[in-house]
């Protein structure tokens, strides 16, 4: 799908000043960590739990959503395009690594000089892979004067509206790009973003980051539908994540979306939420109210008006569904068949002063266009949704999610060159 820039020089292999993290972090480069401890690779061990790097998609989209979340965005620090792609080669180079459950670096984490950094942080040496994805995108500010790159932001890539309620902190708004880490073991997930962050040093550095756990939607309609914190099952409607043709109607950038775009075919868009549950207020709700607010019984999941969870639902004709459930303003039924690819997460921040649990949901939602998915369920939630005496957004963001990348290819080369 895309290919890397074999004319990029001898920049894109520099050392990283400081940090005694090479750039050439390539797959075979690194000490296996799990190997380390086990004497074994990860990635031929048979266990399932190395999930592809390359291919025409970034993979943390339709993948089968994994324990745990680490989301991160970064400001870009530099004014220098050329950095900003050595950038995403370093990143691609270690994302290789990781997600195979490499060290990072030529002697990873215990082996290099004992006068230097390590060049692995060490924290995962003997976890398993723990089917990590990485996920990047990009944000409407890199589009600015700084890198030269306006004429080719994509129409669909705009700062999201302003909706009725939102609360939000714009310390936990927006960055230049995000980073999604996806894994089974939160250490895994973790890991991963402080090794890229590190990699960043000097070019971009964090904005915000926010850690998730505990699935709260699944892209696979064949396995249990998981529960918020509120209690409810939560991503019933959900696309089919294994679903090709919905993938591609719903989901995935084509080739004639937007001329300014074409780079983005096979990429996607992200909307991400920080909604603020107040779970103490819920808990004191009666059951029968909670399932008039959702719009879906507590126990089974069934719309109300229906019987079972997965009852073929028209939200705008089904008796007994209230008109201000959430169920009901944001099914696709009422938006024209629009759907997004959820894999939402949930968080605890740990306690106010007064005892109250800080938590929430991280919502995420891949879209093909913002504009025709999120902003107008959104808007519609916000307006009307029962739901809003309960949650409050804190924290948004929108971000172009970057094509996949084939053998020897970076994220990026399709923008940035």
């Amino acid at each position: 799908m895309t290919t890397d820039d074999a004319a990029a020089g001898p920049s894109r292999r520099r050392l990283l000043v400081g940090l005694g993290v090479a750039a050439g972090v390539a797959v075979g480069a690194g000490a296996d960590r799990a190997a380390v401890a086990l004497g074994r690779d990860p990635a031929a061990s048979g266990t399932g739990d190395v999930v592809p790097f390359e291919g025409a998609h970034q993979a943390g989209v339709t993948t089968p959503v994994q324990a745990h979340l680490h989301l991160a965005a970064l400001d870009v620090v530099t004014d220098r395009r050329e950095e900003v792609a050595d950038l995403l080669d370093r990143w691609t180079a270690a994302a290789r690594a990781l997600v195979a459950g490499r060290a990072v670096g030529e002697h990873g984490a215990v082996d290099g000089d004992p006068l230097a950094p390590p060049e692995d942080t060490g924290e995962a040496v003997g976890l398993p892979p723990a089917r990590l994805t990485l996920t990047v995108g990009v944000g409407p500010s890199l589009f600015d004067d700084r890198f030269g790159l306006a004429a080719r932001r994509p129409a669909a890539l705009a700062e999201l509206p302003p909706f009725a309620g939102d609360a939000l902190d714009p310390a936990r708004c927006g960055g230049d790009l995000v980073v999604q880490a996806c894994a089974d073991d939160p250490q895994v997930a973790v890991h991963a973003v402080r090794t890229l962050v590190r990699l960043a040093a000097g070019t971009a550095a964090v904005r915000w980051a926010q850690l998730g756990f505990g699935r709260a939607s699944s892209t696979d309609p064949s396995v249990p539908t998981p529960r918020n914190l509120f209690g409810f099952k939560d991503g019933t409607a959900n696309p089919d994540g294994r679903d090709a043709a919905a993938m591609a109607e719903h989901v995935w950038v084509g080739e004639d979306d937007d001329p300014a775009g074409a780079w983005l075919a096979g990429g996607s868009y992200l909307v991400a939420r920080r909604v603020e549950m107040h779970v103490e207020t819920w808990d004191r709700s009666p059951l029968a109210e909670q399932e008039q607010v959702v719009g879906r019984s507590k126990g089974e999941g069934a719309p109300l008006g229906l019987a079972r969870e997965h009852d073929v639902l028209d939200a705008t004709a089904v008796a007994g569904l209230p008109a201000t459930s959430h169920v009901a303003l944001a099914h696709p039924s009422r938006h024209g068949g629009a759907q997004m690819l959820r894999r939402g997460y949930s968080y605890v921040d740990g306690a106010d002063g007064l005892g109250h649990l800080q938590a929430g949901l991280v919502f995420l939602a891949y879209q093909r266009d913002p504009r025709r998915a999120f902003v107008p369920v959104q808007e519609a939630l916000s307006r009307d949704d029962a739901m809003n005496e309960y949650v409050r957004h804190t924290g948004s963001g929108v971000w172009a999610v970057l094509p996949g990348v084939g053998p020897g290819g970076r994220w990026g080369s399709t923008l940035l060159g």
